[in-house]
């Protein structure tokens, strides 16, 4: 019996395929579903069955994709209408060798949500683990947001689903859930990928609030994000629309001329690099998203209707950076910038500057009352949590629609570490802020500098 765990980085997506005597099943697969085969093969096992334990939200599912490379039957739940697959009901058992999966209705998170129950019926009827999707995670439960005109009784179901049908499965099973932390579907999940039904039910903090009632105001009153991207997800992930994306496209290298050429024939140019590399020289007009916050702040600030052109200090950035975007649905991506910023700047062309500024300067000037606007563009969460005196907070995702200063004042970014403050001041320069700065660091810089912080 084999159960390996595919992560998606950025997105801190959870995947699975399991396997035994031969025959393998995937759970919530990724669009670029190579590696399922890879490792089917590697345990020599054909896949038999794809799962989907809801509609998912935040990333393109690769079911259908791999349903043609394989022949593997399509199965989700059957509260919403999918126009592919086939809908599962409670009880419906599926075998792959030794291997039990039951369906579990665990509704909360989307109408639709299921959980599958492993039992490894050579080692009795105990349930050996539970993939629980987005309903119960390491640390947290699923966000029960996307109904809003009927909050209480998704948070009420979600309740139910956890309560009545996921703990009762016994301390000994263990949790696979479909995100880890990081995830825009949760908050506060631990960071490591394993757990149990026994150890959530003493220490998962949302298992702890004593009653149901407790647990539906806690859901009611969260805030989540909710990325535009979303929408096209769900539409992809029903309607079954999404197009095929192997064998995966490879963007084409383009000197600096040519690249200058498709900018001005409307091309959205994404940097990848550091905060420090794009602050120090980067192409004006382009957007700053590091490679490693692509997935989580692609989906709210780049447009599906225009060709993406990337810059990246090699060509392994750009071969991760492709994959990032197609898993969200951004499938024009059709050149890269040979040999980086370099290479812009060796053809005597125009680049720009984002000054960096120092823990230390800004409390100096928030202390001398210096005229300057320090935009915090952390979640409402981190925001209430602690922020320098003074500040304008704006959250990332609604730039530049937030803000309200005037483009002729001096605009300092900030964030927690800098990157998502590197990826606002690029955004302004793009939207007409002329004077821009970055806080390098930001509030891990401030904690270490000791920074006055003010809370909510």
């Amino acid at each position: 019996m084999f159960v390996e765990t595919v992560k998606s980085e950025g997105l801190a997506h959870l995947s699975y395929i399991v396997g035994h005597g031969g025959q393998a099943v995937v759970i919530d697969p990724r669009r670029d579903c190579e590696v399922y085969l890879d490792i089917a093969e590697k345990h020599g096992a054909a896949i038999q069955y794809v799962f989907e334990t809801h509609r998912n939200e935040d990333y393109v599912i690769g079911s259908q994709e791999l349903s043609r490379l394989t022949g593997a039957s399509i199965h989700h739940g059957a509260a919403t209408e999918f126009a592919y697959g086939n809908a599962v009901k409670e009880g419906d058992v599926f075998r792959v060798g030794a291997l039990e999966f039951k369906v579990l209705e665990t509704p909360g998170h989307t109408y639709d949500s299921i959980s599958l129950v492993m039992r490894d019926t050579n080692a009795g009827d105990s349930p050996l683990a539970v993939f629980t999707g987005d309903a119960l995670f390491i640390g947290d439960v699923g966000r029960t947001d996307f109904f809003p005109d009927r909050k209480e009784e998704v948070a009420g179901l979600l309740y139910d689903s956890i309560f009545e049908k996921l703990l009762p499965l016994g301390d000994q099973a263990i949790l696979y859930p479909a995100h880890g932390a990081g995830s825009v579907c949760g908050k506060g999940m631990a960071p490591r990928d394993f757990s149990t039904i026994g150890h959530e039910r003493k220490h998962n903090p949302l298992l702890q609030l004593g009653s149901r009632e407790a647990f539906i105001e806690r859901k009611v009153a969260e805030r989540h994000p909710l990325p535009p991207y979303f929408r096209r997800m769900e539409v992809y992930n029903q309607e079954g629309t999404a197009p095929s994306v192997l064998p995966l496209p490879r963007p084409t290298p383009l000197s600096a001329s040519a690249f200058a050429e498709r900018m001005d024939q409307g091309l959205q140019v994404v940097d990848l690099r550091s905060p420090e590399a794009f602050a120090g020289a980067f192409i004006p007009g382009s957007i700053a998203i590091p490679l490693n916050m692509l997935a989580a702040y692609a989906g709210f600030i780049l447009s599906y209707d225009t060709s993406i052109g990337l810059v990246a200090e090699t060509h392994e950035q750009v071969d991760t950076a492709v994959r990032r975007l197609l898993r969200i649905g951004y499938d024009s991506i059709p050149c890269f910038l040979e040999g980086g910023l370099g290479a812009w700047e060796k053809s005597g062309r125009e680049y720009d500057t984002i000054p960096a500024v120092h823990a230390d300067e800004l409390v100096r000037r928030i202390e001398e009352k210096d005229d300057f606007v320090l935009v915090d563009v952390r979640s409402e969460e981190e925001w209430e949590s602690g922020h320098l005196p003074d500040a304008v907070h704006a959250f990332l995702g609604d730039l530049p629609d937030n803000l309200d200063v005037d483009k002729s004042r001096l605009v300092t970014t900030f964030c927690g570490s800098g990157e998502r403050a590197i990826i606002a001041a690029s955004i302004l320069k793009q939207n007409g802020w002329s004077k821009v700065e970055d806080a390098l660091g930001s509030m891990m810089a401030c904690m270490e500098r000791g920074c006055p912080l003010v809370e909510e």
